[in-house]
């Protein structure tokens, strides 16, 4: 690795060159991301995810840089173009926009109207003009060739190759591209035969911002009606301002060619400048939008992901439904199916009385611990008369929000789980299954799906789906995963495995039964030295003899527990949870070329708490009994929510009446606050205040504010 890119990466990420060089090698190595930032503390000097992820991916962005700098290279050698000039220049390029402008004059061009001026031999007109001298026999620029007939044409020819001259004048652009950046308004205007069906963007028919002043969120919304056909968009400076800029670049003088030059000016800026300049601001700020909304839904997943898990629960799971009844399915403590019914409590009192029975029976019959309810349509009517028909107050009685569950039960990793069974009975399974481990569940599905984004259809997916990947990767590394029950889907997660390594441990698991302890993953066909040394850490077997494997303590390292227990004159067992022991443990006695302080501290910590889960503790919600539709809501009521979107606008809450009411950001605090995640997150329990309704838009403005 040159030093010139670790210098820029240190200078970047504000971290020394070694740790840039360490967290490279690694990354080259084939080491994941949450492998590095747990378990090569020493070698990175404790850098964390977000940090390995930033070398990774600035790294990225300066090797394509490089490539580019190469190409264009190869390309103006190959056209004996090249020079030291032109080196000079290239090689001390610090951006891509810079790059490009060096390099726009000697691109290869398709035919333009300044090419055939050039080939009816123009070129000496136009440059005596642009050279401004007092005078030029135009006369004997007639007739040149058979498409030149007049003085005028002979002119218009000069002025398409002086207009294509200034628009590839790297500080002509350089000039205008920071008027652009700093002086334009984005406009918006409906087209006459969209008015009517484009109502959803009627915010935007007159609409106009300074583009500093405008949010990412409300470009991402105009340009999806430009792409729509419903919006008619502009981001531009004021012309006569750009038009100025470029006189006092290329008018240099008072002659009789300045009436020319001005021609070529404006016609090099509207037809030429103006259309590429345009595109480039609209895609730097797309770009910025792009990120933003990006790392909105990054951090939305995440806060989602680590929901707290009821845990281990014997669980009954209704899919509400008015029309085709509720359908309910019954999962053991681990997630497998053992039972289903359909119920119409919603049908009049005989089918109620029904449904009561066959609830209470399946209750009964499997010492059912937990009930959840997906909170879609009919859920609130379920809940009600699900409460109604248990009387055991020991049981959880839960709405669970059931977003990507459809989209679940129709997958095939849905159909390879449950063959035999109906898309609704495998929905039900789902929303059972999200109130034990959310986590678990949910990496089953796209994460798209999940509905905790903002304008996430409007992003670059490839750059959404590498950062949400990054982002489950993360989650399910830091929770840890067990390996005698985990899905193909989980495990496809786990450091160093991917989906083929996942396959074949669930294949072996089948075939041999659970796995005793870690090593035993070599056994699996294609886990290879390096997959185990990746994803062991992140593996836990409960019930192992080892006890150790139950933890986060990598076996690499096992050796060094053993030291500990020995010196102690104890068993390993003996130091798990017994912090009088642990604290005895004088780590620096341990500390050798490879292992310091924080391994070791990290290994301490997973000694006193084995395995532990980064997650909070499940708590029960429950919405207002007085507020069952938005019929029932109404301007001052105090109500509990719970948050189930944050945008960078504000964040949208759950009441239970079927419409999320949103909490605008200037209502989510007494003090100013520049992002709504300063104030709430995810799954958060809130109680707000409503402000207003609008029943027939299905709207409700919610405040966190005291009055």
């Amino acid at each position: 690795m040159t030093s010139s890119i670790l210098q820029q990466l240190s200078q970047s990420i504000q971290i020394s060159t070694q740790q840039v060089d360490a967290a490279l090698q690694l990354l080259e190595q084939g080491a994941t991301i949450p492998f590095i930032a747990r378990y090569r503390k020493e070698a990175t000097g404790s850098l964390d995810e977000i940090q390995v992820s930033a070398i990774r991916d600035q790294h990225g962005k300066i090797v394509e840089f490089e490539k580019r700098k190469t190409a264009i290279i190869g390309s103006l050698e190959e056209r004996a173009l090249f020079s030291q000039v032109l080196e000079k220049q290239i090689k001390s390029a610090t951006s891509i926009t810079q790059l490009e402008d060096i390099y726009l004059p000697y691109r290869i061009k398709r035919k333009s109207r300044a090419s055939v001026a050039k080939d009816n031999g123009l070129t000496p007109l136009a440059e005596a003009i642009l050279s401004q001298n007092s005078h030029i026999d135009t006369q004997k620029f007639k007739s040149i060739e058979n498409d030149i007939n007049t003085i005028e044409d002979a002119l218009g020819g000069a002025r398409d190759i002086i207009a294509e001259k200034i628009s590839e004048d790297s500080v002509a652009r350089s000039t205008l591209r920071n008027l652009f950046t700093n002086n334009s308004t984005i406009t918006s205007t409906v087209k006459a035969k969209a008015k009517s069906d484009g109502t959803k963007y009627k915010d935007y028919f007159d609409f106009s911002q300074p583009t500093t002043k405008l949010p990412g969120h409300r470009l991402l919304a105009i340009l999806r009606g430009e792409r729509e056909k419903v919006l008619q968009v502009s981001l531009r400076p004021e012309q006569d301002r750009c038009l100025s800029a470029l006189s006092h670049r290329f008018i240099t003088k008072e002659s009789r060619q300045v009436e020319q030059m001005k021609l070529a000016i404006t016609d090099s800026y509207k037809r030429l400048l103006l259309p590429s300049l345009e595109k480039e601001l609209t895609q730097n700020l797309l770009e910025k939008a792009e990120k933003e909304a990006i790392a909105v839904f990054a951090e939305n997943l995440t806060q989602l992901l680590l929901s707290p898990p009821l845990g281990q629960k014997i669980t009954l799971a209704v899919d509400p439904g008015f029309r085709t009844g509720c359908k309910v399915a019954v999962i053991d403590s681990n997630g497998n199916f053992l039972d289903k019914d359909t119920i119409f409590p919603t049908m009049g009192e005989n089918q109620q009385q029904k449904a009561a029975d066959i609830i209470t029976k399946l209750v009964a019959k499997h010492r059912v611990q937990a009930i959840a309810i997906g909170n879609g349509t009919a859920g609130r009517e379920t809940l009600q008369f699900i409460k109604s028909a248990i009387s055991d107050n020991a049981i959880l009685i839960t709405l669970v929000n059931e977003d990507g569950a459809s989209i679940y039960s129709a997958s095939q990793c849905a159909r390879d789980e449950f063959p035999d069974l109906d898309l609704t009975v495998r929905g039900a399974i789902s929303i059972g299954r999200r109130l034990q481990d959310t986590l678990a569940e949910l990496v089953k599905i796209d994460p798209k799906s999940i509905g905790v984004g903002q304008y996430q259809h409007d992003v670059n997916q490839t750059a959404l789906k590498d950062k949400l990947s990054d982002v489950v990767s993360s989650c399910v590394n830091s929770v840890g995963v067990e390996l005698n029950s985990a899905s193909i889907e989980l495990l496809t997660h786990v450091s160093g495995l991917g989906p083929v390594l996942a396959k074949n441990i669930v294949s072996y698991r089948e075939a041999n039964g659970s796995f005793i302890k870690r090593k035993d993953l070599l056994k699996v066909p294609r886990l290879g030295q390096k997959a185990f040394e990746q994803c062991a850490g992140f593996l836990r077997i409960q019930g192992s003899k080892n006890p150790l494997d139950n933890s986060a303590v990598h076996p690499e390292r096992y050796t060094i527990v053993d030291n500990m227990a020995k010196d102690l004159k104890v068993e390993v067992q003996d130091l798990i949870g017994n912090t009088s022991l642990t604290n005895s443990i004088k780590i620096t006695h341990y500390i050798s070329s490879d292992i310091g302080e924080p391994t070791l501290l990290d290994i301490i910590a997973e000694l006193n708490k084995p395995g532990r889960d980064p997650r909070e503790e499940f708590q029960q919600f429950s919405y207002s009994e007085a507020v069952q539709s938005i019929e029932d809501v109404n301007p001052d009521m105090q109500l509990p929510g719970i948050i189930t979107n944050i945008t960078k606008f504000g964040a949208f809450v759950d009441i239970g009446v079927h419409c999320d009411g949103l909490i605008h950001i200037s209502e989510m605090a007494d003090k100013f606050i520049k992002d709504p995640t300063e104030v709430v997150r995810l799954n958060q329990r809130v109680m707000v205040r409503v402000l207003e309704v609008d029943k027939q838009r299905k709207r409700i403005g919610l405040s966190l504010k005291s009055k």
